[in-house]
């Protein structure tokens, strides 16, 4: 998963300060208790601008995301009823062919609020679906992506991701509708995959063409057993408790990467179309909300290297398409696979590793 906000536009100056973007929330994080790591620091100081026409960072990324045997990006798609957000980074990279790289979206159809302050009901962009007039101007303007050698497709069909795809109530008409469409620019429709996440899940079989794990999220919410949800949420509830009693700043949502990677394992499925698994580096959102964020604890690269190894092994018996890791670059929520300051490229390397052995 491939986040582009690095770099400032209109909205964000208007909702978060002028020049803002996601290093500088990554830049002003605090450590909140002994031998907690932040701020996060690229390798380098690379805090890089997606916004640089001559398409540097994208070179770069692309390189070593293809030196360490990373398939392609699954890009975060900001469509709002004809209005974008953070379009400017994909429509740079379709600018330069010569970038090897392949690629997909994620439509990410969420209303943006100011969750991040804990004001969910302050609503900064609300997400609207329309009619066949507004379907009509989002496909014809993925269309230029889609025509791209690189775009990622299956079976001549082009992928799309929906994170929040329960929430279009009309998707199977939109669905419909823009296979026509697509079938008349010469693909054979569009390829729909649901994103599972930690929110409510699609159903919908019949006009979806597959899913992918979106985690850590998803299995903190579906896949653990009652008891070890049991005890999770009464710890995030005895922290607030504390918080509010004495003051204090304690890390309100803490959870043991170990655990999570365990319960990845179990099997919750409910439909028969394919499934891709997905896998996560480390996660830590407190630059984003400070205590109010959430940390996975033990998340280092040899978890994620089992992680790694238990779906190579999947893969290799059902013999499935893609792993969805998340993230090549959140770094707001310390969920990246681009090298920082500490373990440098460890990730990337057992990406590589576990492919090859």
């Amino acid at each position: 998963m491939y986040l582009p906000q690095y770099h400032s536009i209109a909205e964000n100056d208007e909702w978060w300060g002028e020049g803002y973007t996601e290093w500088t929330a990554v830049k002003r994080a605090q450590p909140l208790f002994n031998g907690h790591i932040q701020p996060k620091v690229p390798l380098d100081m690379n805090y890089y601008d997606l916004s640089d026409t001559s398409a540097k960072s994208w070179k770069w990324q692309a390189q070593i995301a293809n030196k360490y045997d990373v398939y392609g990006f699954c890009v975060y798609h900001y469509w709002f009823k004809g209005h974008q957000l953070l379009q400017k980074p994909l429509e740079i990279l379709l600018q330069h062919p010569e970038i090897d790289i392949r690629y997909t979206m994620c439509w990410a159809n969420e209303t943006w609020t100011r969750t991040w302050y804990g004001q969910k009901k302050d609503i900064l962009m609300k997400q609207e679906y329309g009619v066949e007039e507004d379907w009509d101007a989002h496909f014809q303007y993925l269309l230029k992506f889609f025509k791209d050698d690189r775009y990622i497709k299956i079976n001549n069909k082009p992928v799309l991701n929906i994170y929040r795809s329960s929430d279009i109530q009309d998707l199977g008409k939109m669905r419909e509708f823009w296979d026509r469409l697509a079938k008349k620019n010469g693909f054979d429709g569009i390829y729909v995959i649901a994103a599972n996440t930690h929110s409510d899940l699609e159903t919908r079989d019949d006009i979806v063409d597959a899913y992918y794990d979106f985690e850590p999220g998803y299995t903190l919410k579906h896949k653990l057993n009652f008891f070890q949800t049991f005890f999770y949420a009464s710890k995030v509830l005895l922290r607030r408790v504390l918080n509010n009693l004495f003051n204090l700043r304690l890390v309100e949502h803490m959870i043991d990467a170990q655990l999570i990677n365990k319960m990845m394992k179990r099997n919750i499925r409910r439909s028969n179309k394919p499934l891709f698994p997905g896998a996560f580096t480390m996660w830590d959102n407190t630059p984003r909300v400070s205590y109010r964020g959430t940390i996975y604890k033990n998340a280092n690269p040899e978890t994620f290297s089992n992680r790694l190894k238990e779906i190579h092994n999947t893969i290799n018996n059902e013999e499935l398409d893609f792993v969805f890791i998340n993230a090549w670059n959140e770094w707001g929520e310390g969920c990246y696979l681009e090298p920082d300051s500490i373990h440098q490229y460890d990730y990337l390397e057992m990406i590589k590793k576990v492919i090859h052995e």
